[in-house]
Order: C-alpha cells, then sequence, then structure tokens
C-alpha cells in the first residue's frame, strides 16, 4: 500500500470522529422520527465505499508514478514552505472543482458520479457513499499541480484532509454559518449540491472553498427546502444498478 505516514494518521484520528458524529446524527434522527437515516440506505453507502477504497488503492501506484514523473519535470520550485503550503491547497481544491464540475457537466463522468447524489437521503454517511469509478481518473487533474513542483504524496495528503472536512458538510442538523458561508463550502451550501430541485441542480461544486462556485457562476443559496436525490434515480437498490444504472441509460 502506497499512503504517506500522514494519511494513516489522519484515518486513524477521523475515524473514531466519523463515527462519533454517525452515531449521533442517528440517534438525532431516530429522537426526531425524522427519517433521516435508514438501514437500507446506510448498507448501500457503506458497500459503496468499501467498493471506491478498493479501486483506490489498486489506482494508486498508477497514480503516483505518473504524478512522480510529472514531478520530476516540474517547472517550477516552491522553496518557501508557507507558500508551498498555501499553494499547494488552494490548487488542490481548485483541481478538485474543476473534477466536479466536469463530473457533472459530461455525461460518461456522470454516470461515474452520480453514485454519489442518487441517494434520496442526505446525512454524513452520504460522504463515504464515494463515486466508485472516480480514482481511475481523479490523478489526471492532479497532474499540473505535479508540473508545478508540489509533492504528489503532498497532494494526496491534502486531497484526504478536504475530503475529511467534505464528509462533515453531509448534514441537515447544521444550519447557516455567518461569514462563512462567503467563502467556505459549508452544509448549506452542500445541501443545495445534493438538491434536485431545478435551480439547484450542478450548483456548489465546491468541496472546502465556495469561492470558486461564486468566481465561475455556478453558486446558488439555500433558499427553500432541498429535495435530495436525482431526476433519474436507478430502478432498484441492487448493487449493480445503483452503480451502472446511468452508463445503461446512455445505450
Amino acid at each position: 500500500m502506497i499512503q504517506s505516514y500522514r494519511e494513516t494518521l489522519l484515518f486513524l484520528i477521523s475515524t473514531p470522529l466519523y463515527v462519533f458524529f454517525i452515531a449521533a446524527e442517528v440517534i438525532a434522527s431516530n429522537i426526531h422520527n425524522n427519517g433521516r437515516y435508514s438501514k437500507k440506505g446506510t448498507i448501500e453507502h457503506f458497500y459503496i465505499m468499501l467498493i471506491n477504497i478498493m479501486i483506490d488503492l489498486a489506482m494508486r501506484g498508477v497514480a503516483l508514478i505518473a504524478l512522480l514523473w510529472c514531478f520530476n519535470h516540474r517547472v517550477l520550485e516552491i522553496n518557501n514552505p508557507i507558500a508551498y503550503w498555501v499553494v499547494l491547497f488552494i490548487l488542490q481544491d481548485l483541481a478538485f472543482y474543476t473534477m466536479h464540475y466536469v463530473d457533472h457537466k459530461v455525461r460518461l463522468f456522470w454516470a461515474v458520479h452520480i453514485t454519489h447524489h442518487s441517494s434520496e437521503e442526505f446525512n454524513l454517511a452520504v460522504g463515504f457513499r464515494s463515486s466508485v469509478f472516480e480514482p481511475v481518473y481523479r490523478f489526471i487533474y492532479f497532474i499540473p499541480l505535479a508540473f508545478l513542483g508540489l509533492q504528489p504524496l503532498d497532494i494526496f495528503f491534502v486531497f484526504s484532509l478536504t475530503q475529511l472536512y467534505g464528509i462533515f458538510i453531509h448534514t441537515q442538523y447544521v444550519k447557516k454559518l455567518g461569514f462563512l458561508e462567503w467563502f467556505m463550502a459549508t452544509p448549506s451550501h452542500h445541501r443545495v449540491h445534493h438538491g434536485k430541485n431545478p435551480q439547484y441542480i450542478d450548483r456548489n461544486m465546491g468541496m472546502f472553498l465556495i469561492i470558486w462556485d461564486r468566481l465561475f457562476g455556478t453558486f446558488t443559496e439555500e433558499t427553500e427546502p432541498v429535495e435530495y436525490g436525482v431526476t433519474k434515480p436507478p430502478k432498484n437498490s441492487r448493487p449493480d444498478e445503483v452503480i451502472l444504472h446511468e452508463f445503461r441509460n446512455m445505450f
């Protein structure tokens, strides 16, 4: 397994946090009887996550080799450590925004990404409902970063860090966050992203920063209750249907 010690440490720290907060959401959902968690949906989220992890691990070596080649042919050298990490963080977030935008706008990639959106629930567990085949091509979006002198393992680490944050914005229990709404992706912004309301479709693509959406015209405020899911959902809950149904719709 090609994984930096920092990612391992991040996993060890974040796992108990996930367990605690998901348990808290489940308890709150049961107390309020609001149906925000279902057994079927939760099982679905986690088997999709496991398949994604297996593909991610299988692709990690390919991604690392490709990015190392690009890094070894870099055109820049950022020697100031503060500048290095600031540039890495900003460019990684922009790279994710770009990938996310393409995933929504190009049907082949939407067929991959729709798995994350097809749940009609919206809770922390949905954050683990990853796009199964995304690891096959995700590293391509990081190639410019490596050419700009950013280390591949550092790119992987910052991506993992922002994804950790991304899990926690999949919640209905956190309302708007004041001035943070202007520059950070928040639960309110991400609820919009998961909506199938016509005005919410393909909006708010940012994972950590919302500034890209504000700059590129994909930002929408949460103004009415969100109807979660997709306009063309899977016909049933069989794993092959959940993961592949949009590929079948293409043909």
